[in-house]
């Protein structure tokens, strides 16, 4: 199975960050680490449960990038053989207390690791969940080349994500907003079109679902199947 090296550095080189770094990233998700679920438990509640379902629909391994403090992980069926993997060391502490606190023997294992270098081989997980990840690392399409490398061909790639406007008023204070929103560890522009875009250049994923989600619709549940072989 091939790892795509061709679309990753076209992607990478095609579309360079310079609003957000991983570092800055993972302290800025260690400092939310405390207060997270407070904050947007409630806020991401509606998308995490799509999420879960539209992952368990097809069932079998699945990765979540961006775990966070494993708010999600008690919510999938004990069945479900999960991995999460997270930037940021004090999020991932609050996931191991979860874990431990409610015996979730399903959940394999948890690391510290980037999104846009994940430590596993290919086709390793039947679905990878990343759950408002995507608009929080430094290369999004750098991340969404790894996504497709480890699931396996015929699985699929289940996003929560902030989908930027295209303009108007949204767009300038979307636009106004971005600098203060980089150093809380996200960017407020990201448009539909790169996820299209990728997915087209990717030559192996095709985008089957995009849903509103609350609040307001700014975020979008999108469903990526890789191609079987």
């Amino acid at each position: 199975m091939s790892s795509m090296p061709n679309s990753r550095a076209a992607t990478a080189g095609a579309l360079p960050e310079r609003d957000l770094d991983t570092d800055a990233v993972a302290k800025a998700y260690g400092r939310w680490a405390p207060v997270y679920d407070m904050v947007f438990g409630r806020v991401f509640a509606r998308g995490r449960s799509l999420a879960i379902e539209a992952a368990e629909r097809v069932g079998g391994r699945v990765l979540e990038v961006g775990v966070g403090t494993g708010i999600s992980l008690p919510a999938y069926r004990r069945s479900t053989r999960l991995f999460g993997v997270d930037i940021s060391e004090p999020m991932l502490a609050k996931a191991r207390e979860r874990v431990r606190a409610l015996r979730l023997q399903n959940v394999e294992g948890l690391a510290v690791m980037d999104a846009e270098h994940l430590d596993f081989p290919d086709g390793a997980f039947d679905v990878i969940v990343a759950q408002y990840v995507v608009t929080a690392v430094p290369n999004p399409e750098a991340a969404l080349d790894e996504f497709a490398r480890v699931v396996r061909p015929g699985g699929e790639i289940v996003i929560t994500t902030r989908i930027g406007a295209e303009g108007g008023l949204r767009g300038l204070l979307e636009k106004l907003f971005s600098p203060v929103a980089n150093r809380l560890g996200w960017r407020t522009e990201f448009s539909w079109a790169r996820y299209a875009s990728w997915a087209e250049r990717s030559g192996t994923v095709t985008i089957i679902e995009r849903r509103p989600l609350p609040p307001l619709g700014h975020f979008c549940l999108l469903r990526m199947r890789k191609a079987a072989r």
